[in-house]
């Protein structure tokens, strides 16, 4: 057979140039075949499987293993399926469930209030009614578990897979496990138990994988704060069961936002070590610059301290950060880590008290100058010396004619600024002092 050829090594059977956890991630996610019977290689197959993982995580379809691709790979998620469709639901709204053992992380008192508060999540939107059971049958059987537990589908030790749900049905339908061997908080450190659990009941409720990396029934582990459903979840889970007759106000967070969307305004953008960074409501895009499409992910999902909306960001090449801004805060970030002497007060920079927030921030490389831009006012400070210039706050409509009064998001490349106000994006010279382009904001995404 063509294509890449199998060897044994140190006993575990590998295809040539791919890595083992690879191969198992796409059996267990994209069902990979574990043999090949058909007219295709191996190494055809094997393509086409990353493809589809690529697909589903939106991120460039090549085929290839790229380090985002496995970086993808390797964060922790539900043991589910991305492929597989649950095609059935529960006849009857009115459920049990019981929680057959505890995890010794938490008190049990907090480990019921996060599976009671995980079924309200569902129980809110539609007309389903969960009864707890102490000692029985259930529909829904709920265990803490590790490694193999005796339904053919063990864990996998610490990190990695977190926890895997049952379909709607008999015997082992609806059941929900949860890898003990994780280290389950009812915050922010390590994995929250009530956003686990929140996810794993939409499977047992009938729910597959959504590929909206803001939707609750996204495969990867994120936290967040708040109602946690977005609505594709509450459209989803309707379609099964609909509405709930007696809550009518409930706000689900938006989707994610459609990066060619004509329309797209954006809140903040800042290059990372190479990298462009796109910040939009509590999701953001990261576009390498030898990749066409930008993959988009939750804020939360990288840093997870930072607040869920941005308002500006920049990069400061002479201190090697990236300083983030939110209402009154801001953050300064070491690659993916956040500098420990953070967060302050954007006030600490010299803005006046009477700043709450800023609109925009850009780097000028070539002066070592930061421009801060607030309502229809901007600063200009100092990255060297680590104070604000004389002569400052200034009119933006009288030093950047043309691109008006308000300024969502700023970047600065080879001689030109580029502002961002609402679905525009204007090209200013720099030294011509004078607006050369004005395109559409989806063109930064290469839309």
């Amino acid at each position: 057979r063509s294509g890449l050829g199998r060897v044994l090594l140190s006993g575990v059977r590998v295809l040539l140039g791919v890595p083992c956890d690879t191969l198992k991630y796409l059996e267990q996610f994209y069902n990979l075949p574990a043999e090949l019977n058909g007219e295709l290689t191996d190494s055809e197959v094997v393509e086409q499987k990353i493809r589809e993982v690529q697909n589903f995580f939106h991120l460039e379809v090549t085929g290839k293993l790229d380090t985002k691709t496995l970086g993808m790979m390797t964060k922790a998620r539900c043991a589910e399926s991305d492929v597989d469709q649950f095609r059935t639901k529960w006849l009857s709204t009115n459920l049990t469930f019981r929680i057959v053992n505890y995890t010794p992380d938490l008190k049990k008192s907090e480990v019921d209030r996060a599976i009671r508060k995980a079924f309200n999540v569902w129980s809110r939107v539609t007309p389903l009614v969960f009864e707890k059971l102490y000692k029985g049958n259930a529909d829904i059987m709920i265990s803490f578990v590790s490694k193999e537990h005796g339904d053919n589908n063990p864990f996998d030790g610490p990190e990695g897979l977190l926890a895997h749900a049952y379909a709607p049905g008999k015997n082992l339908g609806g059941d929900v496990h949860f890898d003990d061997d994780e280290r389950w908080t009812s915050d922010s450190t390590e994995y929250n138990l009530f956003l686990v659990a929140a996810h794993e009941f939409g499977h047992a409720l009938g729910l597959s994988h959504s590929t909206d990396p803001g939707a609750l029934m996204h495969p990867m582990y994120s936290y967040n704060q708040g109602y946690p459903l977005s609505e594709l979840d509450v459209h989803e889970i309707q379609a099964l069961y609909g509405p709930n007759p007696t809550i009518q106000h409930v706000k689900p967070k938006p989707r994610a936002p459609e990066k060619c969307d004509p329309m797209l305004s954006i809140d903040a953008v800042t290059e990372l070590r190479g990298e462009r960074i796109i910040f939009k409501d509590r999701f953001h895009w990261r576009l390498h610059p030898q990749h066409f499409e930008a993959h988009q992910e939750l804020i939360k999902f990288n840093w997870p301290f930072l607040s869920e909306r941005v308002d500006a960001a920049y990069e400061s090449p002479q201190k090697d950060r990236v300083f983030i801004f939110s209402g009154i805060r801001m953050w300064a970030l070491n690659g993916y880590t956040l500098d420990e002497s953070y967060p302050k007060y954007i006030h600490n920079l010299g803005l006046p008290k009477n700043v709450h927030k800023i609109d925009a921030a850009v780097n000028i490389q070539d002066t070592g100058k930061t421009l801060l831009f607030s309502d229809d006012q901007y600063w200009s400070y100092d990255e060297d010396s680590n104070t604000m210039d004389t002569g400052y706050p200034r009119l933006i409509e009288e030093d950047f004619p043309g691109i008006g009064t308000k300024v969502d998001a700023a970047a600065y490349h080879y001689g030109y600024l580029y502002f961002f106000h609402k679905h525009l994006r204007f090209e200013y010279n720099y030294r011509e002092r004078r607006v050369t382009h004005v395109l559409s904001t989806n063109s930064i995404l290469n839309c």
